[in-house]
């Protein structure tokens, strides 16, 4: 299947400094890739150029089998929805609706029956007689994302468009952009640094950092499987916990050591994988399961530093060995600040990465 956007080799660079460097992405028609990663690792900078909004040093760029490098941005055959609104303030949602269509040309019935199809998916048909100031947040935001559909091109691109609106116009809006992309079908691309943003709209994630793509996955790969100890660190909210230490093979069986443990790792899902030496132990807070006295798990130690309610669950915060870790907890708990505890690891859910970070 021909991708609908390809990106080939491409680098970006300010003078001496590179920002991207031969960076190669193929993106499938209907695809809901999302691009995220920490400020300043490129994302933004690589969306733009895609959009054509970013010269670029060298590569190609195609989009729907088109070779498009040097074309302008409008005659690329994409819509964009940025950060900031950018509506004209003097102009009713009908008006922004149709400013890039009149300039366009098209006949006016073309563009009522377009601004009505959008209209109704957006649910904006009784906000299309108001100007911008008459409209809260997450309206506007929607105009802007209706600007953008009205096109009626293969390939959308977001750029961090949610960024600006409080929590609960986040998680709105967020759902809206979700099933808007299953009811068109279209491509689309989308920056975020918000995980949650990612790994729910998401059917694959590429994690960048410092212009390099880390990982290009499905959400629930990059979350069980990280690929290296930065996204494994980058994704997850509290992050994965890590525990430095050695692994050894004893009586023929691989074990991980640190500050008075000794893990088996029979059950590590990668087990051919093992290798002797330095290793890093990652472990998700709901893989630390509270100690229920089976004693089917290695446990760990620890005193209990700070509990925090979530509502549906609890986060507790332990120190062991000089070093804070966390464990999730379904529900309420009766723990306190001070109490000792021994949870459990479940190491069959855990990742382990070698000397140079990375995944075993």
């Amino acid at each position: 299947m021909q991708p609908a956007v390809s990106v080939k080799d491409l680098k970006i660079a300010y003078g001496d400094h590179t920002v991207i460097e031969k960076l190669s992405i193929d993106i499938a028609p209907r695809e809901f890739l999302v691009l995220l990663g920490p400020s300043g690792c490129g994302k933004s900078t690589l969306l733009n150029a895609i959009a054509g909004l970013q010269d670029i040093r060298d590569g190609e760029m195609w989009i729907s089998g088109k070779n498009v490098t040097w074309e302008e941005p409008k005659d690329r055959g994409i819509g964009m929805v940025f950060q900031s609104y950018a509506l004209y303030p003097r102009m009713t949602v009908r008006r922004n609706l149709s400013f890039g269509l009149r300039v366009a040309g098209l006949p006016k019935p073309e563009i009522e029956a377009r601004i009505a199809r959008t209209a109704s998916l957006l649910h904006l048909e009784k906000l299309l007689d108001r100007r911008p100031s008459e409209l809260s947040g997450g309206q506007r935001q929607r105009v802007a994302i209706g600007r953008a559909l009205v096109r009626e091109v293969d390939v959308f691109l977001f750029d961090e468009p949610l960024s600006n609106l409080d929590a609960k116009l986040r998680n709105e809006l967020r759902v809206e952009i979700k099933k808007l992309h299953q009811s068109l079908g279209n491509t689309m691309i989308y920056v975020t640094h918000d995980q949650v943003e990612a790994l729910t709209l998401a059917d694959r994630i590429a994690i960048m950092r410092d212009g390099v793509i880390q990982q290009l996955a499905s959400p629930s790969e990059i979350y069980h499987r990280p690929a290296n100890l930065f996204v494994a660190g980058f994704i997850g909210a509290p992050a994965m916990n890590f525990i430095t230490g050695e692994i050894a093979i004893k009586a023929e069986n691989p074990v991980f050591e640190s500050t008075g443990l000794a893990i088996d790792l029979a059950n590590y899902p990668f087990l051919a994988a093992i290798k002797p030496g330095a290793a890093t132990l990652g472990i998700r807070p709901e893989h630390i399961v509270p100690d229920r006295g089976t004693g089917s798990l290695p446990t760990i130690a620890g005193i209990v530093s700070v509990v925090e309610p979530m509502g549906a669950d609890t986060v507790v915060w332990f120190d062991w060995a000089r070093q804070s870790l966390s464990y999730r907890i379904m529900g309420d708990t009766t723990l306190q600040p001070g109490t000792a505890i021994s949870p459990g690891l479940d190491i069959a859910k855990a990742s382990l990465f070698d000397a140079d970070g990375v995944r075993l």
